[in-house]
């Protein structure tokens, strides 16, 4: 039997969640101010390795929010 968490414990899970988005954000700015930075100086071998850690980035977000609207559906 699943007991649901209390108010409390939702908190304190969505302010994890909240920070470790904010990290990813951060990492995925510092990724294309790079990307950027290296295409504009001529290598475009960057390009796709860069989509693909963004696309990574998207993921894990869109992965952290589901998870929230699971929490409160229970």
């Amino acid at each position: 039997m699943k007991r649901s968490f209390s108010r409390e414990q939702k908190l304190t899970i969505v302010n994890g969640i909240l920070a470790i988005v904010a990290m990813i954000v951060i990492m995925q700015l510092w990724l294309l101010s790079a990307t950027m930075n290296a295409f504009l100086g001529g290598d475009e071998s960057v390009i796709v390795p860069a989509a693909v850690g963004s696309l990574v980035c998207l993921l894990l977000n869109a992965g952290l929010l589901r998870y929230i609207y699971l929490m409160e559906r229970r």
